[in-house]
């Protein structure tokens, strides 16, 4: 297996193994491209989604790849814009009951009802962020060495993020509605990955967008660009979709 030393900005090294050809469900369908437009007029971080940017920007539906998971087919939608400071991400969640216990930063939100993003710039596919969120909108980020080593400890400057409810918390006797979330992403946070991290018009990002949905033992995934694992898994950068930089 071929190795790779990477070198970060920030000035320490990662060592990479080229990434492993894993075993792929077959008929896979396309890897999507979604345009970033630029929004006009940056949309406030409070969980709610009614800004001019957001009804701007185009919608993507969450597929399930995984037929023997038990959960419930809930709806997810995701839309993106940017400016020149932050890459902002909304997600809008189906959810008849919504379950959040972790509430400190960094703590496994995975394991909730949570949303995510898996992101790189161009030219570091196998080294890219994770920002996992909970419908409690805690925060857990990492960067990811794929598939060696995933560095826990690597924290995000600035990322701002909100959630709205229409339910009950941890309350599994009502119907509850669903839960939207906000996140902005400073472009100063990939200052490790790129020496200008600010995309320009035209610009190709790889990212993928999933849902985890329910706890155990009914739960389900859902994403934007279908990983093609075997079982439920959403990491694997040669299955993540493109982000295109737009005006």
């Amino acid at each position: 297996m071929k190795k790779v030393i990477t070198h970060l900005s920030s000035g320490f090294l990662v060592l990479m193994t080229a990434a492993p050809v894993m075993a792929q469900r077959p008929n896979l369908p396309p890897i999507p491209t979604y345009e970033v437009h630029r929004a006009r007029i940056a949309p406030q971080i409070d969980g709610r989604l009614d800004d001019a940017a957001w009804q701007a920007a185009k919608p993507v539906t969450f597929v399930f790849p995984w037929a023997d998971q038990t959960g419930k087919k809930q709806k997810t939608v995701a839309r993106l814009t940017w400016d020149n400071d932050n890459l902002y991400i909304a997600y809008a969640c189906d959810d008849s009951d919504i379950t959040a216990i972790y509430t400190q930063h960094d703590d496994p939100t995975y394991k909730d009802d949570a949303v995510e993003i898996f992101i790189a710039p161009p030219g570091v596919k196998n080294l890219y962020l994770g920002l996992e969120m909970n419908a409690r909108a805690v925060l857990y980020d990492y960067l990811y060495a794929f598939p060696q080593r995933l560095l826990k400890k690597y924290d995000l400057p600035g990322v701002r993020l909100a959630v709205s409810r229409k339910g009950t918390l941890n309350k599994a006797g009502d119907q509850d509605q669903g839960w939207t979330l906000e996140v902005a992403i400073p472009w100063r946070s990939f200052s490790d990955l790129a020496d200008n991290p600010v995309p320009k018009i035209g610009d190709r990002w790889i990212a993928n967008m999933n849902r985890w949905d329910g706890t155990e033992p009914n739960r389900r995934l859902s994403q934007w660009s279908d990983s093609g694992m075997l079982k439920p898994d959403p990491h694997y950068p040669d299955r993540f979709g493109q982000l295109l930089f737009a005006e």
